[in-house]
């Protein structure tokens, strides 16, 4: 049997993130915090470290300096393990001088380096889902059925067949069929896998293994841009390619309605999402915060992170992250608040016309996403919008109902942003 030493992890880094803007305005999309303390590429990494693979590539390409900073600052094995945590930029060769087209496109751009780690198998992953998984099984079951290539499958709703990799295998679990967002009702209807109302479909997780010779052919032989749209479909007819089941949590948090609806979640008394597995924990950036301070203060389904200051204020099904600073009266409902990269020297004070870091004196804020640095003055009102607005205010915007304030913005005191104001 093959050994998991033998697999390297290629982590796909993303492209410039539009579904997500503004929170990837100033980052790339896996470095996006995620509940409060995490970053989106800590999924993945943890899930690999997890496994036992401790041979990891990160692709990356827009906006990556913060990427790259956190991946530096947080996975570093010592000098008697072989692991890495490596990032691999894509740049000017004198065989390519083209940004990442795509998914494959990316892969095919760092054949070089992949062919110098000797890995006989490569498992690409994206970086923008929250799941936890065990790779290690997921390769047994490829070692196992002798296949080519393994692509990660779930249930999924009719709902949702529409924007995925939606897949037929036969009795061996042998994929013979594959569409990349399929549209057709026809086709939709002659893809149906499961005999189960509320899940009749079988997608694509976006989770490949395949045999380093094989996806290096495939790269090298055809000019194929991305793995759902063209490598997968092209293979399963030529090859051994296999679905691995798993039916377990699992969401892609690239809009950002995801983002914002998956956040929120994990403020229930019984997430869908677990973080405390001592087992399997997910690992970030280790910082050295003090206790997060909370004075006369209402919290409902909160999920409050390190370093913070909270005062006379009321919070409820929220997510408030590091360093975040809440002043007096201050009332935050169904919003996100990412928290700061440093604390400000300027404090709380009522009647101030300097807008200190973090939540001002009096504000109320519902139905929002505060990113990091962000400072919003005091008596500042913000409500959502109808879901399916979409709207430009200059300095913040609403994406799908959800107000969202971007990296270091100053909301003044008194603003009010809410669908009055604006006539939606």
């Amino acid at each position: 049997m093959p050994s998991i030493d033998e697999i390297l992890a290629v982590i796909l880094g993303g492209g410039a993130g539009a579904r997500l803007y503004p929170l990837t305005k100033l980052r790339s999309k896996p470095a996006v915090p995620l509940a409060g303390k995490y970053r989106l590429i800590d999924i993945p990494i943890s899930n690999c470290i997890n496994s036992s693979i401790y041979h990891i590539a990160v692709l990356t390409q827009y906006n990556s300096v913060s990427l790259n900073r956190h991946i530096s600052n947080t996975y570093q094995f010592d000098a008697f393990h072989s692991g890495y945590v490596q990032i691999w930029a894509a740049e000017q060769t004198p065989s390519s001088s083209d940004w990442y087209q795509g998914s494959a496109d990316a892969v095919r751009k760092q054949i070089f380096e992949i062919r110098a780690t000797r890995a006989r198998y490569v498992l690409v992953l994206a970086g923008d889902h929250l799941y936890r998984m065990d790779y290690a099984q997921m390769a047994n079951f490829h070692w196992e059925n002798k296949a080519d290539i393994t692509v990660a499958v779930q249930p999924v709703a009719a709902v949702e067949a529409r924007r995925l990799g939606i897949l037929k295998r036969d009795a061996s679990k042998r994929i013979t069929r594959f569409a990349e967002k399929p549209k057709d009702p026809a086709l939709l209807a002659d893809l149906v896998s499961r005999d189960d109302k509320e899940r009749p479909y079988l997608g694509s997780m976006g989770i490949y293994l395949f045999n380093t010779d094989l996806l290096i052919e495939l790269l090298e032989g055809f000019a194929f841009d991305d793995f759902g749209n063209h490598v997968i479909p092209h293979a399963i007819n030529s090859h051994a390619v296999y679905g691995y089941n798993f039916d377990d949590f699992w969401v892609d948090v690239g809009t950002i309605r995801s983002f914002y609806d998956t956040n929120l979640a994990l403020t229930a008394p019984n997430p869908p999402f677990n973080f405390y597995d001592p087992q399997r924990p997910m690992y970030s950036r280790p910082r050295h915060l003090p206790c997060s301070s909370v004075f006369n203060t209402t919290m409902e389904q909160v999920l409050l992170a390190e370093g913070c200051s909270v005062v006379n204020a009321e919070i409820r099904h929220s997510v408030i992250g590091l360093r975040s600073q809440i002043c007096s009266g201050v009332k935050i409902v169904d919003t996100i608040i990412m928290g700061s990269d440093y604390y400000d020297p300027v404090r709380c004070e009522p009647g101030s016309v300097t807008v200190p870091l973090g939540i001002g004196t009096g504000s109320h804020i519902e139905g929002a996403i505060i990113d990091k640095n962000a400072r919003v003055g005091s008596e500042v009102i913000i409500r959502p919008f109808p879901r399916g607005v979409d709207y430009d205010g200059g300095n913040w915007v609403v994406r799908d109902g959800i107000v969202v304030i971007p990296k270091n913005t100053i909301i003044p005191n008194g603003t009010v942003l809410s669908p009055e104001t604006t006539g939606d």
